[in-house]
């Protein structure tokens, strides 16, 4: 009798886990900008989720274990420069305000061209 009780509370706590994981759900978009080339990557990026912003935004190489945190311009942009040709398909990161965190990987392809806008697959 117990393991029933125990089996009806822990299917109910895996549909609440999936209701909840849908309901936070944000949409994304990454935007190539003007200026992006081998050894910098200019993101205009599209988050929307009930009024929250973006306060954080790494991205992490092809092939590295080591995130790397992008700057946000005065324009909104977000910007990572590189001395050295960065390596895609590139994996994002990010934390919004409201501290709502997630990780999107090979989103920007290795040939990205300016003015693309690239989705994550799971959206």
């Amino acid at each position: 009798m117990a393991s029933s009780s125990s089996s009806r509370m822990l299917a109910a706590a895996a549909l609440a886990a999936l209701f909840v994981g849908a309901w936070c759900a944000a949409s994304v978009e990454f935007t190539v900008e003007k200026g992006s080339d081998e050894k910098k990557l200019a993101l205009k990026i599209k988050y929307n989720k009930d009024g929250d912003s973006l306060a954080e935004v790494e991205l992490k190489e092809h092939g590295s274990n080591e995130w790397q945190a992008l700057k946000k311009n005065y324009d909104g942009v977000w910007e990572i420069k590189s001395d050295k040709a960065l390596k895609g398909p590139f994996n994002f990161r990010f934390q919004s305000e409201k501290g709502m965190r997630n990780v999107f990987d090979d989103v920007v392809p290795a040939e990205f061209k300016v003015g693309t806008t690239y989705k994550p697959s799971e959206y």
